[in-house]
């Protein structure tokens, strides 16, 4: 019989990921603040990520050449850090957060033909409550269809598709090393975070980066340590846990989201954000109970 730290170790390192990520705006919109764009911060945080990653291991790089799908988790992984961390930044935190959370919606889509996996009648079933969630969360009185408010909930839907891929890779990447893993995402936060932020200020949709100045320097610092350290809390809990439980404790992500932004005035939630967050984290429940690979990939 199992010890209770051999269980309740992975599911507090899955916890302490959770609480980053759902805590992870703040630190964001407090750089904002500095002057520096959520694209630069990301692109700089996970450089640092990057940096460390390699110092420590510099063979992992080689693994690109062996594993060339790594190339497309970084691709994914990268627009969806950068994609998330902008809405999360600038948009209303719990609508983003919720919208993202739509990545079982389009797993269930995009595994089918990047994997072969037909979906079942119960993940159609899933799928559909999820969708009606979003109608929910996306319809207003003033507009005929569920659209976007704004940019930001277009970003947080395209990031949940990010999301998704980036899952799919896992799972087809799962005989490359984890060292490799782990560089490939934190190099798509850096590459593409930092591609899109360049992009954006010719276009003026992001600021260009600022001088370099302590009072952003340091939190910086700190910020890629921290989603450092929830990168390696995720690897551990993931590898010892079922798949399913890792989706169910990783959801707290929302609850940490939706509580510290309420309570600190970055979010506004009304009757139907409710029902239609409700219907979406219904979905997403029904689909971690209904996981039976004990394998399965992690979500990043």
């Amino acid at each position: 019989m199992p010890s209770r730290s051999a269980s309740t170790l992975p599911v507090a390192a899955l916890l302490l990921n959770a609480c980053i990520w759902g805590l992870s705006w703040w630190p964001f919109r407090l750089l904002q603040s500095h002057g520096l764009h959520p694209l630069w911060s990301t692109a700089l945080a996970y450089a640092l990520g990057v940096v460390l990653a390699l110092a420590w291991r510099p063979s992992t790089a080689r693994a690109f050449r062996q594993h060339p799908g790594l190339w497309g988790l970084l691709l994914a992984a990268g627009l969806c850090n950068a994609g998330f961390n902008w809405a999360v930044t600038s948009g209303d935190v719990v609508r983003v957060v919720l919208l993202f959370y739509l990545m079982p919606v389009w797993s269930v889509l995009l595994a089918w033909p990047l994997l072969g996996e037909k979906p079942t009648p119960a993940a159609l079933g899933r799928l559909a409550i999820a969708l009606a969630g979003v109608v929910v969360v996306l319809k207003t009185p003033d507009s005929p269809w569920p659209l976007p408010r704004d940019g930001f909930d277009a970003l947080a839907l395209a990031a949940g598709v990010a999301f998704a891929l980036t899952t799919i890779s896992l799972r087809r990447l799962e005989k490359a090393p984890a060292p490799a893993r782990a560089l490939a995402m934190f190099g798509g936060g850096a590459l593409m975070a930092g591609g899109v932020a360049l992009a954006g200020n010719g276009h003026g949709l992001a600021t260009a980066l600022p001088a370099p100045d302590a009072a952003w320097l340091l939190p910086v610092a700190g910020l890629g340590l921290a989603l450092m350290l929830a990168n390696v809390s995720l690897q551990y809990g993931a590898a010892r846990l079922r798949a399913g439980t890792t989706s169910l404790v990783m959801l707290s992500e929302v609850v940490f989201a939706s509580l510290s932004s309420i309570a600190l005035g970055a979010a506004q939630v009304d009757t139907r954000t409710l029902i239609g967050g409700g219907l979406i984290m219904l979905a997403v429940l029904l689909a971690s109970w209904a996981e039976p690979d004990p394998h399965g990939a992690p979500p990043p």
